[in-house]
Formats: C-alpha cells, structure tokens, sequence
C-alpha cells in the first residue's frame, strides 16, 4: 500500500471550479474514507479569459483541497516544474485535468513523473501520452485509434451532477405558500455583464410584479461578487446605463436574507451561500445571462429564459483563444471586442449550453437591445402557460445527462494510485 499520494488538479475559471472541481473533489474524499489522511490534493490554477480573481479564494473555501497556487505563477511552475511557494511533491500521484488546455496535463506529469486523467467534455487529445480519459458522452471517443480505446471510459456530465447537490440552508419564509411563484434573476458576476444585466433584470422584475403580485424574485449571488459591489450596478450614480433601461434605483437591505429594495417598494432577495441549488430548483423560471449558469439551470431542469442584450457591444469579452485576447488589449480592447460580437451575433450562434447540447433551441435566447417590457411580456406568456414551462423542463431533463460523474471520474483518479 502506498504511503502518501499527490493529487494534483489543474484548473482555471470560476465555472470550473464550481461545476467540475467541487464535485470532484468532494467524489475524491468520500471514496478515501479512512485513507484521506494519505492523500494531499494541490490545486493549480492557469489563466483564463472568464476569471474574476477570486478564482483562489474560492479554492480555499474547498475543505477537500490542501493547496492552491494562483495562475500568476503557472507558467513558472509549467516551464520550471517549482511553485511559487516551492511545494513539495510525494514519489506518487496523479495529475488531474478538470478545465484549462489538456496539454497541461501531458506536461505537468512528465515533470512530476506522475500518472494523468484528463475530463473530456467535447473532444480528447494527447491520447498518446495521458493514461486515462473520463469522457463525458460516446461522441468524445468517435475518431480515436483503437489502440487508444482502453483508455477512455464514459463517466457522463459533470454539469448534471448538480442535481445531486441541492441542501440549501438560506430559507425564504414566502415559499411555504403554494399561491407564491419564485423567479430567479441570474445578471451575471463580472462587472462588464452586471452594468446591463442587473438593471435590465430588476426592470423585468418590476413589470412581471405589477402583472402578477404573486411572483417574488431573488438573485443567487455570485461567491466572487462582493453584495456592496453588485449594488453599484443598480445605482444610477455608478452605472450610467440605468439610464437607458429605466428609471429606478434599488437600494441594499442588509437583512437576513439580504435584499434589494425598489422605490416602489418591491423586494429582491440575494441569495448569498452557494451553490444555491436548492433555491434554484424551487424556481417557476429564471432570467440569465450567458455563461456556466446555464449549463447549471439546466442540470436542475429549470426553464430559463436567455437574456444577452447589446446596449454596451463591447461588454462581452471573455471569448477564448485569440478573439479573447484581442478584446481585453488597451485601448483597442472595444473596437475589438464589438467587431467580434457584432460577426458572433450575426452568425446565429447559440450560447446557452443546453441549446449547444440539443444543437436546437430548448430555452429561448433574445439577442439586441432588449426592451424591459418586452422581455417582460414575453416572460408573462410564459407564466401564464405553464405547458410551455413543462415543456421546457422536459426537453431539458432529455439533454441533461444522469448525474454520477464525480463519483466515476473520482473512481478513475484513485485507481491510478491505488
């Protein structure tokens, strides 16, 4: 029996993190039992275009994980194989690939002389040189070697294991009454998709309340987002474009639960512990922005409608590759950034990611310069007809995979070192 194991999980955006790398760190605990006290399990992270910087502490906030470096100091630990903290490794281990490019991994374990797993969610590469592969469908395998084949193993989604994680401790006292309906507002955590969505959502939500008084609205909170900070956005004083979407403001309530309240005396609640799932689940609908969030509400089987409105062009920016460097340079940065929107939007593309699982429109994406009571009616048509909610749910519980990822991708890790 080995003695003392390395486990160490590369890794990069606040996604990951959330969706891959909790779960999998959790699956990797409760298969240790008795034997946890052998295995140490590192966290490195490399740079990406979603990041926010709280990416490391939210990785501290993970009891399961023992170290965490910083991308800052990634490429010094890829080219020279020392940490900035000069981290000792153990004789055995293995390297985890849960988000960044897979080519890490290959390199990470040649200078660790380490085993390596790779979690393959669209496509699987270096299959000469990484001992396994957790792929998350068949289509992930279509096209490798034969040789290769024993390699890879199908765990399925790790996005649908968040149906597995849904213990929410934050209550709202309202929901105890069948007559209320919850809506969730998801604006987004970075700066750039808060300036519009958090305006955009609460104007939404004033129009739906005045229709329907029944419906009561919260927002999940990002774990990057500061309360104080996603406040600013729904005060005219710091963000300019409230101006363009209505005229109100929200001020923040530090209460248990903490909310914001309109001037017309409309609450909205602020869910602060994450991940909120459980409150989530308990959603009629919910309002989002893009992003990882999706992937999430339709693990859940909640029917959500996508907002990506255009008032500020330049505000999306996190494009991967080279189009993300482009639109994050100085200065040229928003020529860039809504040269590249502009060619995106125009070619039809789809962003939400149970859209991008079906290759089909599931929940519906309104794209422009959207219109609070527009997206307001259009969100009514939808209250008013639940089939059309239950229809969503179902075609969402078709796509989303079974949960169980975690807990065979951790299976695989540990048979590498044990």
């Amino acid at each position: 029996m080995v003695q003392f194991i390395d486990i160490l999980i590369l890794s990069n955006g606040p996604g990951e993190l959330t969706t891959w790398v909790r779960p999998v760190v959790e699956a990797l605990r409760k298969q240790l039992g008795d034997q946890t006290e052998k295995v140490r399990i590192s966290l490195i992270l490399s740079p990406c275009p979603h990041a926010t910087g709280k990416e490391v502490a939210i990785a501290h906030s993970y009891p399961e994980i023992d170290r965490v470096q910083s991308s800052d100091c990634f490429w010094q630990f890829l080219l020279t194989g020392k940490t900035a903290e000069n981290w000792d490794w153990f004789s055995q281990g293995v390297v985890v690939f849960l988000g960044g490019d897979q080519f890490f991994t290959v390199i990470a374990a040649k200078r660790l002389g380490y085993r390596s797993v790779i979690y393959a969610e669209w496509d699987a590469r270096w299959w000469r040189w990484i001992d396994r592969f957790g792929a998350m469908n068949a289509k992930v395998i279509e096209g490798i070697p034969e040789q290769y084949s024993a390699k890879f193993q199908i765990v399925g989604d790790l996005m649908a294991d968040v149906q597995l994680r849904q213990n929410q401790h934050q209550k709202l006292e309202f929901l105890s009454d069948p007559n209320i309906e919850l809506i969730g507002l998801l604006p987004g955590s970075k700066p750039a998709k808060l300036a519009q969505g958090v305006p955009l959502t609460l104007a939404i939500a004033q129009y739906l309340n005045n229709k329907r008084p029944q419906t009561r609205f919260m927002i999940p909170v990002a774990p990057t987002l500061e309360l104080s900070t996603l406040a600013q956005f729904a005060n005219p004083q710091f963000n300019p474009i409230l101006a363009q979407i209505g005229d109100f403001k929200a001020t923040l309530h530090h209460a248990n639960p903490p909310y914001f309240q309109l001037e017309s005396g409309l609450k909205i609640y602020l869910c602060t512990e994450t991940p909120a799932y459980g409150l989530l689940s308990q959603c009629r609908l919910c309002l989002t922005t893009i992003g990882a969030n999706t992937a999430e509400l339709g693990s859940l089987g909640v029917p959500m409608i996508v907002l990506l409105p255009t008032q500020q062009l330049d505000a999306m920016r996190a494009w991967d590759g080279i189009p993300g460097l482009l639109a994050n340079l100085p200065l040229a940065g928003s020529l860039f950034a809504k040269t590249i929107n502009w060619i995106v939007l125009k070619q039809g593309k789809r962003f939400a990611w149970p859209n991008i699982w079906a290759k089909t429109e599931i929940v519906p994406e309104l794209v422009g310069k959207l219109d609070a009571k527009i997206v307001a009616e259009f969100t009514l048509d939808y209250l008013q007809n639940p089939e059309k909610l239950q229809q969503i749910r179902d075609r969402l519980i078709q796509v989303r995979g079974k949960p169980g990822a975690a807990e065979k991708l951790a299976k695989m890790v540990l048979e590498q070192v044990f």
